[in-house]
């Protein structure tokens, strides 16, 4: 197959606010021994791509610098040192934009194999590019940092959102009892992924009502929307318990020592950015699982194309956002399957 020499892309020359994204023709990327060209379908934009893009989230960034981090799309070209891929298999990511690696909002992007995986036929791709970023994030958060195992108890703060209906899933699935915290809208989703118990995070009693639905302590506490209160979490922790910081950017929270140290317990910070290609596989596999095997989907929030990138930054950071934006790559036709599925631009 012939490669264009240029293409789309949406991309910013520095860190700035969303209108400094610009969408235009740039060089197609070269692929070096152990890379993979891929031909971008579909992307999904995250909020950390806008604190990568705004410089909130300090990260090493070549001029052009193509946003974003997730893709669905086909193979289109392999490094002579690569293996396990052959061109138009269809294939997905979710590290890329970050540490200097170019990001995956345009019509063509160089992912290291060790960072690509097969895309099942089985799923839809949609659902697959919705999913990569909050089931990874909430498989590593659980599972790698919060060592979860089956009869344990586990808090999710911010049940119903893109990574906290995903760990809802997750570990009720590993066999652990889930207590999460949501809007009372969101009660009946919640309770529907498997959670034991769903409380009002606005509610002023909730220490107490926490407290109450797990007299025993909590062997694992994430809280995934950035609004719950780290004294709170330690206080309630088991003996031995794990508390996974995976939000809050710029929260400054006190932290009691006293039920910290004499439970054994601990605080672990946690962003996927720092995650290992291993533990970025080991997830992958979990994000199949997750799709395969729970009731759980991502909500799609809308459907853009990829002209519309600043858009789609401007409304995640304005919170406009309930569920998942995905981008389509200008080139593609929304009636072509994807690995068997098809999606829609509509």
């Amino acid at each position: 197959m012939s490669l264009p020499t240029h293409m789309h892309a949406a991309y910013v020359t520095a860190p700035g606010p969303a209108e400094a994204i610009r969408y235009g023709r740039i060089p197609v990327p070269v692929i070096g021994p152990t890379d993979v060209l891929v031909r971008v379908r579909l992307v999904a934009a995250d909020p950390v791509d806008v604190f990568v893009r705004s410089g909130a989230y300090p990260t090493p960034m070549p001029s052009p610098f193509v946003i974003g981090r997730d893709l669905v799309g086909e193979v289109a070209a392999v490094g002579p040192g690569v293996a396990g891929f052959v061109q138009g298999q269809p294939v997905w990511c979710n590290s890329l934009g970050h540490a200097g690696r170019q990001g995956s909002f345009a019509e063509y992007a160089v992912v290291a194999a060790d960072r690509l995986y097969p895309a099942p036929p089985d799923l839809d791709p949609a659902d697959l590019v919705a999913a990569a970023h909050p089931a990874a994030t909430a498989w590593l958060a659980l599972f790698r940092h919060g060592r979860l195992r089956a009869g344990e108890n586990v808090h999710v703060g911010g049940g119903a959102g893109n990574v906290g209906s995903a760990a809802v899933a997750l570990a009720v699935a590993a066999g652990a009892r889930v207590i999460a915290t949501a809007r009372p809208e969101d009660f009946s989703s919640v309770r529907a992924l498997g959670a034991a118990e769903v409380l009002d995070y606005r509610d002023p009693d909730l220490p107490a009502g926490l407290r109450t639905a797990t007299p025993d302590g909590y062997h694992v506490w994430v809280d995934t929307s950035g609004h719950g209160d780290l004294a709170t979490g330690v206080g309630l922790l088991a003996n031995g318990g794990r508390l996974v910081v995976m939000a809050g950017l710029h929260a400054t929270p006190t932290l009691p020592l006293g039920p910290l140290y004499t439970r054994d317990a601990s605080v672990t910070g946690f962003a996927i950015s720092n995650a290992s290609v291993t533990d970025l596989a080991d997830a992958a596999d979990g994000v199949v699982f997750l799709l395969r095997a729970t009731p759980w989907r991502p909500r799609i929030a809308d459907r853009l194309p990829l002209s519309l990138a600043a858009q789609a930054h401007r409304r995640l950071e304005n919170g406009e956002v309930n569920g998942r934006l995905v981008l389509q790559s200008a080139t593609d036709r929304i009636d072509q399957p994807i690995g068997g599925a098809r999606y829609s631009s509509a």
